[in-house]
């Protein structure tokens, strides 16, 4: 696949001198945008590849290309990403070549290792070469298509902006769910409990029997009262989690949630905390994962797991369901990636038709 993209990049040379012309000439000034974002392509299919074969992803930071043909031919010109993808490019014209030493090496280390490695028992000479060809070559991409330091930290803060807007406004609309809970639950219940208690203060002494009905109907109330409350403090901080840990928690969600749910818990049943944020919003997603499956899946079982990976805890939810699932289908999760966003967390959701559909969240903390 290298050779051939080396072989590409030779071709694509036409394709840049024809941009340049038309850039320069005026004439065709939007084939400049054009060309760099098919360069992105070939630069952001390289950086796969490098990758599949390091196993370290390469990030890719660009300006997106929007507004008029003036602004993007601007946008274009001073992107860093567009230095990058073409120092890289200009060099790869040159060290790709090294997988032009490469492929000649193979019939050649099938016929000298077949004999010194497989007959006489000895080390392999030449297909090992092939090996480190590769890794020399995958090794250049590497540091040609990585992001300076200064973008990798722009794009950061640019991405924390984001993620602090999400935060503020999904803590606006908690408030305002607090709010209407206590409005619409406690707030009621509480003012429908006052109006009773007055009522049996009145008729208490003509009528015994009916203030001991009203006093009756007062004592629901309070345990109504105290239901819509509990169920306020469960959204803000659910006590469990301070009581059983986060272990202990989804347990108990899974038992409550009428599905079969297989919990694998990474050993964080053995007393390992995480911070009590991290352990909340772990809490919220498989909350609202299985209280989707259960709406949504068809399906009767789930799976969740719970991983103390070394940047921090991974939480997967897996179903067999029918799959489908997107972000803008009311099921929650935009409100799911908010929140683990607000954590510097990641979230990747896959959920193709017909299943199954896999929630995978990692959420940085200290161990």
């Amino acid at each position: 696949m290298a050779a051939v993209m080396a072989f590409g990049m030779w071709i694509f040379i036409t394709v840049l001198l024809i941009a340049a012309v038309g850039t320069v000439t005026v004439v065709c000034a939007w084939l400049l945008p054009e060309t760099v974002l098919m360069v992105r392509r070939i630069a952001g299919a390289k950086r796969g590849l490098t990758a599949r074969w390091t196993g370290v992803k390469i990030p890719e930071v660009y300006e997106p290309l929007t507004g008029t043909v003036r602004e993007r031919v601007l946008k274009a010109v001073r992107d860093p990403g567009t230095h990058t993808d073409m120092r890289w490019m200009l060099a790869y014209w040159f060290y790709g070549t090294l997988i032009a030493f490469a492929l000649p090496l193979w019939p050649v280390g099938l016929v000298v290792d077949g004999v010194w490695c497989g007959l006489l028992g000895r080390k392999a000479i030449a297909l090992p070469m092939v090996v480190r060809l590769a890794d020399l070559e995958a090794d250049w991409s590497t540091a040609l298509l990585k992001p300076s330091p200064q973008v990798l930290l722009a794009a950061r803060v640019q991405n924390l902006a984001a993620t602090r807007a999400d935060a503020i406004a999904s803590h606006g609309a908690e408030l305002r769910r607090i709010e209407r809970d206590l409005h619409d639950g406690a707030q009621a219940q509480l003012v429908a409990l006052s109006m009773r208690i007055g009522l049996a203060k009145r008729v208490y002494d003509r009528d015994p029997e009916a203030a001991r009905n009203l006093l009756d109907e007062a004592q629901v109330q309070v345990e109504k009262a105290l239901t819509d409350l509990r169920h306020v403090v469960r959204g803000i901080h659910p006590p469990i989690l301070t009581d059983r840990g986060l272990v202990g928690a989804v347990r108990a969600l899974s038992a409550s949630s009428g599905l079969t749910v297989a919990l694998d818990d990474g050993g964080l049943a053995k007393g390992t905390r995480v911070p009590a944020a991290v352990e909340a919003a772990a809490y919220f997603v498989v909350a609202e994962s299985l209280t989707n499956i259960t709406k949504y899946s068809g399906v009767s079982r789930a799976e969740v797991q719970l991983v103390r990976a070394r940047r921090g805890l991974q939480v997967r939810i897996r179903d067999e369901g029918r799959g489908g699932a997107h972000e803008a289908g009311g099921s929650g999760l935009l409100g799911m990636r908010r929140r683990v966003a607000a954590l510097d967390g990641t979230m990747q959701m896959t959920s193709p038709l017909g299943g199954p559909t896999l929630i995978e969240v990692e959420l940085p903390c200290v161990w």
